[in-house]
């Protein structure tokens, strides 16, 4: 969507900001702004029903109502304005308000300290998306029973889906992340958290985790015959790895199609880490031994030690796209994603940044030095079929 297209409103109380912001804007080919000097003001023209506000920028410390009190009223009236924290404080409290704002369920493009500039500006305007294209995934979570997926995987209806992940050094695609999806004869293509929980809850996450990693392998295997030799990692739950014999089940696994131990990238998330059951890490470790790789998935949502995670033989860290998008917008959101860089570094660990979105994200990581990137700006989920048709078209990019 061009800038000349959407709403804009200022709510700043100081009046030579709020102008220069409306001038930076103006002059990045907007159009259409509203501008005001505190949050009463800015909920009253929200709450117009002729005034179409696509984003509004809110200052936090205005006279009256504040931009606290009035993220607090847009949450509770359900506005789908989009939204920009800006401040003159320190960056700690950006990131608080972000974080609440986030919690109340309000669509945050992200935040900065003034002034702003318009490279800034730019750049949150570019994370704009239409409130109809944001998904809300319980919304559209459809409700099935334990008995429908039972007879789904008789039917052989779950599948995974594979997005790539690409060196940011070179371009070079080095491997894949597998997504589960069922596909649903009646309401399509069903994402894990129509039916995961469900199988959580019933204690058979089992036989579904072990269609999936097989179909996983036998695309990798496909996909050697075709001359390319990349990586395809898969997600596991806690219960599978605390299996005793599992490692040695996907190790036969392996072996029956032909593919080496280290195509095979399984991934947990950073709170598994934490557990002290002996065959979890037993199993890892004996993955790691024969050449499988051990990715920690989440990093930074789990809130475990270093301790905890150094138990688990990890060959890569993915970082949470919460600590990559608006990154290098966000000083707070910098520290953090750099410190898990370093962390990377340090141990001599990869590096991976998932959920990047956008050119800026693409030129952030690869600045800071991050090893490996996916998400939607490079490509989104497709079946195994499709991976190489796309390797070939990405190929002419670099």
């Amino acid at each position: 969507m061009q800038i000349a297209d959407l709403n804009f409103l200022v709510a700043e109380d100081d009046a030579f900001q709020r102008r220069w912001l409306v001038v930076m804007l103006a002059n990045l080919g907007a159009k259409n702004i509203a501008e005001v000097p505190d949050g009463l003001a800015a909920l009253r023209i929200l709450q117009e029903k002729d005034n179409k506000i696509d984003i509004s920028f809110v200052d936090l410390d205005m006279p009256g109502m504040d931009g606290f009190e009035l993220i607090r009223h847009l949450a509770k009236e359900n506005h789908r304005v989009s939204v920009v924290l800006t401040s003159a404080l320190d960056s700690s409290l950006l990131f608080s308000a972000e974080t609440m704002s986030k919690a109340y369920g309000i669509d945050v493009l992200g935040a900065f300290e003034k002034p702003a500039t318009p490279e800034t500006l730019m750049a949150l305007v570019d994370l704009y998306k239409k409130p109809d294209l944001l998904v809300d995934a319980d919304a559209s979570c459809p409700t099935v029973s334990m008995d429908d997926i039972r007879q789904a995987l008789k039917d052989d209806e779950f599948e995974p889906r594979f997005q790539p992940k690409v060196d940011l050094a070179t371009g070079q695609v080095k491997g894949v992340e597998a997504f589960a999806r069922w596909c649903h004869p009646q309401y399509g293509l069903l994402r894990p958290n129509a039916f995961i929980p469900i199988l959580e809850s019933n204690g058979e996450m089992d036989t579904f985790e072990w269609v999936i990693v097989e179909k996983c392998i036998e695309a990798c295997r496909l996909w050697n015959d075709q001359g390319l030799a990349i990586s395809v990692s898969i997600n596991l739950s806690p219960s599978s790895l605390v299996t005793p014999g599992f490692a040695k089940k996907i190790s036969e696994y392996v072996l029956k199609h032909g593919v080496a131990e280290h195509q095979i990238i399984l991934e947990v998330t950073e709170y598994a880490t934490i557990s002290n059951v002996p065959y979890f890490i037993e199993n890892l470790a004996r993955l790691r031994m024969k050449g499988f790789g051990i990715s920690v998935d989440d990093y930074g949502m789990g809130h475990s030690s270093m301790q905890e995670l150094m138990q688990v033989p990890f060959t890569e860290l993915k970082i949470d796209r919460s600590f990559v998008a608006g990154a290098s917008q966000n000083q707070a959101l910098e520290h953090v994603l750099s410190s898990s860089l370093d962390i990377c570094r340090k141990l001599n660990r990869v590096s991976v940044a998932v959920g990047v979105e956008t050119q800026h994200d693409w030129d952030f990581l690869r600045k800071l030095g991050c090893n490996y990137a996916q998400g939607y700006y490079i490509a989104k989920p497709m079946i195994g079929s499709a991976v190489v048709m796309w390797m070939q078209e990405w190929a002419h990019f670099f």
